[in-house]
């Protein structure tokens, strides 16, 4: 459905150039099928006597602000190194590089879990050195494979709408427990007035960002429109993952420029939101490197344990983007002084076609 909606959109839009230019801009995108094919592949089980390379493999399947994947790997004897890829960095939405080191202690929390599950566990530290990097050193053990593992290829940012059924208390218990990483605090908000409270803190963030070209220039930057396209650049946002239609390469920045406005975001975010069981609100102790690092690896594990319990989740960090409104959102929150890290609305819905990844070679250091 999703590939005949953008062939529609793409090729109506088109019509007047006669059948054969709308059938040869189609065939230029390539196929929503094709593509979701060659994406299944980066997703596949990892093997029983892995290399390195499909530890690292696991790592990439983290999220990362706009899809910018902005991790380097270098791979010594019983250690690898995840370093900071600054040439993604993304200035507008990101100035201090917040979510940049969020997303490696997402990858860091993969790899740990994968290379634990095939014989190798190990621990996870911070390297305030050379830029700062996450460093995964691991020895020889018995395998320990867990859910939180076996989930890694199927989390995704669900990006559509959910069903507004609620979470039973004890799958709440299990999601705060699986998040539980010292120097991070999570709140769960699931009452309907602090919701409302948090959804108007994400649409004043919504509508302050998007009145800020520097900040559409560079989300348009990162947004891929057509399957081809996606699978090229193997990062970004690929419009097939938020429910939005395929078009031509070319063509989507002009229908991204129509429709990209804040009452139209706002009326999306407040549905979605209305439709979530809750909202998880992740904060670290303290505000330096090493804490985003460990902020990102408690919403990883969070969100693996999500997938396993059949739950969705999506990232709605408008609030802790906008610095204006983060103050309002910690004493909303019951942490007044500190600097929430991340918002994660949750429930249950439907799958959603996954992000791509680049190749290992393209993110491993020699």
């Amino acid at each position: 459905m999703a590939t005949r909606r953008g062939i529609f959109l793409g090729g109506g839009a088109l019509a007047i150039a006669g059948a054969g230019a709308a059938y040869a801009v189609v065939r230029d995108m390539g196929s929503l099928d094709g593509y979701e094919t060659s994406v299944a592949i980066t997703r596949a089980t990892l093997r029983q006597t892995p290399a390195i390379g499909e530890f690292v493999r696991h790592a990439t399947l983290a999220p990362s602000g706009h899809n910018t994947q902005p991790w380097k790997f270098r791979a010594a004897a019983n250690r690898i190194d995840i370093l900071p890829d600054l040439s993604r960095r993304t200035p507008a939405v990101d100035p201090d590089d917040h979510h940049l080191f969020v997303s490696l202690g997402c990858a860091a929390e993969n790899l740990a879990l994968a290379s634990g599950a095939r014989g190798h566990p190990g621990e996870v530290r911070f390297d305030p050195s050379s830029g700062g990097a996450v460093v995964f050193e691991s020895g020889n053990g018995e395998a320990n494979p867990s859910p939180l593992f076996d989930a890694i290829p199927q989390r995704q940012c669900s990006r559509n709408d959910y069903d507004g059924k609620p979470v039973s208390n004890a799958d709440l218990q299990t999601l705060t427990a699986a998040a539980a990483i010292p120097g991070v605090d999570l709140v769960l908000i699931t009452a309907p007035p602090q919701i409302a409270r948090v959804r108007e803190l994400i649409l004043a963030g919504n509508s302050a960002q998007i009145a800020d070209p520097a900040f559409v220039r560079e989300l348009r930057s990162w947004l891929r429109f057509s399957p081809r396209q996606a699978l090229r650049t193997g990062d970004g946002l690929f419009t097939a993952t938020t429910g939005n239609p395929i078009l031509p390469a070319w063509l989507g920045p002009l229908f991204f420029d129509a429709a990209f406005t804040a009452n139209a975001e706002n009326d999306k975010c407040a549905r979605q939101i209305a439709g979530s069981a809750g909202i998880a609100v992740f904060a670290a102790q303290t505000e330096d490197r090493a804490h985003w690092v460990l902020a990102g690896r408690a919403a990883q594990r969070f969100a693996l344990q999500a997938t396993v319990l059949g739950l969705k989740c999506a990232f709605l960090n408008q609030p802790v983007e906008v610095a204006g409104l983060r103050p309002g959102l910690a004493d909303l929150i019951g942490l007044p002084g500190r600097r929430p890290d991340l918002v994660m609305r949750f429930g249950y819905g439907s799958n959603m076609p996954y992000s791509a990844r680049r190749p290992v070679e393209a993110v491993m250091l020699a």
